[in-house]
Parts: structure tokens; sequence; C-alpha cells
């Protein structure tokens, strides 16, 4: 028997059904965080994620809203992880600072779990305005004025751009280029040359 137009069989277009599975909204986002991860914000669309994930695009609508929103939202859950830098530096002695936040950042990257959403947030960031302002509100909301917070200095903020900038540099040119011999160096190498310059910028002189 066929449903009337306005019988209880009816729904409408991109609601899902009652009996839509729970995990459908974390698929989606996991699907949205490999392909900003593998084509960048640009070159990702609703209609591939929505392939990716094994449901009509229609139902990203209705979780998300359009491609920035589930950026977003996909950036949000990724962007966990980078907590931990922020935690472990607001926890470490003010002298062990620049290790910690340096140790911390690159064990994220080399963390095949986390390296995926890292690699989604920097490469969208890098090639999209939207992707870019999405990137910087987090960053300056969850890690940025947290850190500056605790240093002790007329320019906080300024230090903690720095450092941060050194540590995505680098965290660039060695795992989103590859470009050699940085990409194959010792993380340990890296970490112990790199830490007193970040270092440098949130506490010396």
């Amino acid at each position: 028997m066929t449903d009337s137009p306005g019988g209880s069989g009816s729904r409408r277009r991109g609601r899902p059904p009652r009996t839509e599975s729970a995990g459908t909204r974390d698929r989606i986002l996991a699907a949205a965080r490999e392909e900003f991860a593998e084509r960048g914000y640009d070159k990702t669309s609703v209609r591939g994620i929505a392939k990716s994930a094994g449901v009509d695009s229609a139902l990203v609508h209705h979780y998300f809203g359009t491609k920035e929103q589930v950026f977003e939202a996909a950036v949000e859950v990724a962007f966990a992880p980078a907590l931990t830098v922020r935690d472990a530096v607001l926890a470490a002695p003010l002298d062990d600072v620049g290790e910690r936040m340096t140790r911390v950042l690159f064990g994220l990257w080399e963390n095949s779990v986390t390296r995926k959403p890292l690699l989604a947030i920097v490469r969208s960031a890098v090639n999209n305005d939207v992707a870019a302002s999405v990137f910087r509100r987090m960053v300056t909301a969850q890690l940025m004025r947290r850190i500056a917070g605790e240093i002790d200095a007329p320019d906080a903020e300024l230090r903690v751009e720095l450092a941060a900038a050194q540590l995505v540099g680098i965290a660039m040119m060695r795992y989103v280029i590859r470009i050699e011999p940085i990409a194959s160096a010792d993380v340990e190498q890296v970490i112990a040359r790199v830490a007193p310059v970040v270092q440098g910028h949130l506490t010396g002189p």
C-alpha cells in the first residue's frame, strides 16, 4: 500500500526516520574529517561527505546545515586533542613550558589517529578564508588566550602567537608539505632543537 502525501508514512525531505541510527551524526563527522583532510575545504562538497558517510546529502544538511557549519563541527571535534597542548602547558612549570608545548604538539602529529583531523584543519585553513576564520576563532578562544593568561608579560599574546607560529610552521614542513630532511628526521631530535626556541618566545627577554 502506498502512503498518501499527508499520511503517517511520509516524512519531510532531509529529516531522518525515527529508526535512524544514533551514530549517523558521528559517521557524517568522521566522513567530513576524512574529506577535509584529503581534499581541503574548497574541494570538499556536502555531496562528497554524504557519499563517504553512506547517507543522502539532505541528511548532512539536516544535522549540520551548510558546508561551513559541517566544517566547524568537524573542526570542533577534531580540535579537542589539541586542547591537551593547552592543559599540558598550563600544568607545566614556567621554565619547562616550551619543551612541554613542543612535545605534546608533535605527539599529536606523530599519532596516526590525531594526525588526520589536524591535516583537515591545516590544509583547509591555508587555502580558504572561511575555513581560516573558523580556525582562528577556535584557536584564539580555546588555546592562545588561556596560555597567554599564564605568562606575566605585557606582550604575552604576541609571545604565544610567535611560539605557535614556530610549531605550526615546522609541522607544515614535516607533515603537510613533507620537505626533506625534516620530514624524516627523528622526532626527538626535532623536539630537542625546537623546544628551546619555543621557550625563548614564551619567557625570554
